[in-house]
Parts: structure tokens; sequence; C-alpha cells
């Protein structure tokens, strides 16, 4: 740490558990207490259940959560595939088409999601691509949102790559295909996996747009979340969100084991 001082570091630690805790942890904590109750007149809840986690993983929730999962990781490879294109491309085009590239992919996040939803919507009702009432438009919505961090997560790695490896394997005879194959891709495969495991974790949070888009038989988990609290279902509801909670965090400490032998390689 930059704090020398033992005084000084027990004080940095407090500020931090008094700020983390109220406004990351306690809300986190109200949920997970709430998906276990029956009852929530005072200041805690009361009479423990399980059964709201019955509902949480059968029958539509549970395919809620199987086209979340799809969704997620279907559009969380489309969104690194374009996205690491693009910050390879642009890196190739010099600043001012680096600019016009960020510029770009940054655009859809500049907006509110739910101007996204409808320009997809509109975009993809009529022929000759006629996506609306399928699951492709909620995933290729997902994908327009989630490209930007993809982007700008391999635009920052390449910045940070030294140009020496790529020279070396060109003065050796290395072609640009074998040197993307070989050499480069190889040393964004942290900023790689670090991209796809943002990618899904906000595709798998994502509403607003997947509520102007979804068809019946698509719904995902954070639609079904909405559902449950719309109906009154609180604590169904909070058991379904701890769900999604803990599918997500799941994939992502996979993606960050994969993360962490990539680095060490």
């Amino acid at each position: 740490m930059l704090v020398h001082s033992r005084a000084a570091r027990w004080a940095i630690r407090l500020v931090f558990f008094l700020l983390f805790l109220p406004l990351f942890a306690v809300p986190l904590l109200v949920i997970l207490a709430a998906s276990f109750a029956t009852h929530w007149s005072g200041a805690f809840p009361s009479g423990p259940t399980i059964a709201h986690y019955a509902a949480a993983t059968s029958g539509d929730s549970l395919r809620a959560l199987t086209t979340s999962l799809v969704t997620a990781v279907t559009a969380g490879l489309l969104a690194l595939l374009v996205g690491a294109w693009a910050a390879l491309a642009g890196a190739s085009l010099g600043r001012r088409g680096k600019r016009f590239m960020d510029a770009l992919f940054v655009l859809p996040v500049a907006v509110p999601s739910v101007v996204v939803g409808l320009a997809v919507l509109v975009a993809f009702s009529r022929p000759p691509l006629l996506l609306n009432g399928t699951p492709w438009i909620v995933i290729l919505a997902h994908t327009v949102l989630v490209t930007a961090f993809a982007h700008q997560s391999v635009s920052a790695a390449l910045v940070r790559l030294d140009p020496v490896y790529v020279q070396a394997a060109a003065s050796l005879g290395a072609g640009p295909a074998y040197t993307l194959w070989r050499i480069r891709l190889p040393l964004l495969l942290p900023s790689l996996t670090a991209a796809a495991g943002l990618c899904f974790a906000l595709s798998m949070g994502e509403l607003s747009a997947t509520m102007m888009l979804y068809p019946p038989d698509w719904t995902p988990l954070p639609v079904q979340v909405f559902a449950a609290t719309d109906r009154g279902s609180l604590f169904t509801g909070a058991a379904v969100a701890t769900v999604l909670m803990a599918s997500t965090l799941l994939v992502l400490l996979g993606v960050s084991r994969i993360r962490t032998r990539a680095s060490y390689r």
C-alpha cells in the first residue's frame, strides 16, 4: 500500500468498509435475506423458508435462466468477435480512424438502452431482416449494447502491447495472419477473457431493451424478476434475483480462472 502508517491504513480500511457495506453489500444482503423470508414487517425478515427457491429453480424460472445463459453467452461471443476485430482494425487506421471507431462503438452505451431496443425493433421488424418475434432480436440488441465494452478493453490492451514481438516475428518472415494468430492474440488473451466476462455479466442483467423485444417463448431471467415483483411476489422475485446473481458469479469465477492461467502463460 502507498500508506505506510499503520493507523492510516486502519483508517482507510474503516472508511472503505463504511462506504462499501451501505452502498454495495447491504442491498445484496437484503435481497438474499428476502429470498428466505415469508414476512418482513419489522427490522428483520421472519418465517424462514426455502420454498421460494423451489419456484425460482423450476418451471418458467428455470427456462428463463436457460434463456438468459444462452443469450448472454451468444451475445458475449459475438460482441467479443466484433469488438476485438474492430479494435485490431482501428489500431491500423491511425489516430483519426481509431477515434472514429471508438466513437462508433461507444455510441450505443451513450444513450439509454431502451433507445437501443427501440432502434433494433424498428430496424428489424420488416423484411429482408425480419427478426421481430424471434430470439435473435434479443441476442442482437444485447450484442449491440455490450460490444462497446469488448472494443474498449481490447483497444486498451493493444495500446499497452509491446510492438517488439510483432516486429521480431515480421523480421523472421512471419506473415500478418500468422503474427495475429500466434503472437498478438495469445498476448491479448487476458484482456479477451476479461472482456468476455464483462460482456456476459452485462447481458445477464440487461432489462430495459429486453422488455421491448423479447417474444413470449424467449423470456430472460431479469424479465422474470420484474414480472414477479410487479405481481407483488417480492420474496419470490428476490429468490429469482439471487439465482441470477449466483449464476452470473459462477460463470465470472470460471472466466477469472481462465484469465489467471492466460496471464501466467
